[in-house]
């Protein structure tokens, strides 16, 4: 007779919370790149103490989306063009990697998660609600790592998703609901996973992130001349 299980679901920390709710705010583009993040008011707008909003931002650091600055506060990250070049060189080696493990541990799974992904951005680009668009693109290109079947390709990738996830709703997202080469190249990108053509696959993944660089460097440009 095997022994009884007395396993319980741990509720969630109120850090753990206040970070999950932050983080959708810094992806969704409610605070801006560079902006404060204040305590206080955080810890008012929770309803907890400032202890747990800290530790919040001390996860979010770790994720790249904060930084923490001793005696000065708590601000979202300000992307560089290093910065952009880095994540995207880095989604060009483990996105296409990650589709041709999808294709052979969930294909079924996989692109049934990219044509909702695709159906909320047709719906997106209707409305032309940027950061509808923004999370649907997202979802499409963490589909392929959701299902891999890799453990650590998949921890790799989470140490740069969520800032990669907020890159896309900061520096594109309303440029991005409106042009159509974007989506189409979405649309390609599942034909070719359904068709297990993963030379052309990594192909245009190639275009369509090297796209998304320029397009974020332009943005940033423009945000400096702005400012300037």
């Amino acid at each position: 007779m095997s022994a009884p299980s007395f396993k319980i679901e741990a509720p969630r920390s109120l850090a753990t919370q206040v970070a999950q709710r932050l983080r959708e705010a810094i992806v969704d583009g409610q605070f801006a790149l560079g902006e404060m993040i204040p305590e206080e008011q955080l810890a008012s707008s929770f309803g907890v103490s400032r202890t747990p909003v800290r530790e919040a931002l001390n996860q979010l650091q770790l994720l790249g989306l904060v930084a923490v600055k001793p005696q000065r506060g708590s601000y979202v990250f300000e992307a560089t063009e290093a910065d952009v070049e880095a994540l995207c060189e880095f989604r060009m080696l483990i996105e296409p990697r990650a589709a041709e493990l999808a294709f052979r541990h969930a294909r079924t799974e996989t692109i049934a998660e990219i044509q909702a992904a695709i159906a909320e951005m047709t719906a997106a680009r209707k409305s032309k609600d940027g950061v509808r668009y923004s999370r649907a693109d997202t979802r499409l290109h963490e589909a392929f790592v959701l299902h891999c079947g890799n453990s650590y390709l998949q921890a790799a990738y989470a140490t740069a998703g969520a800032k990669i996830a907020a890159l896309r709703t900061h520096l594109s997202a309303p440029a991005d609901v409106l042009r159509p080469a974007g989506y189409e190249q979405h649309q390609q990108l599942l034909a070719h996973f359904s068709a297990g053509d993963f030379a052309a696959f990594d192909a245009l993944m190639r275009v369509h992130v090297a796209g998304t660089r320029e397009n974020y460097v332009a943005s940033l440009k423009a945000r400096r001349a702005a400012a300037a």
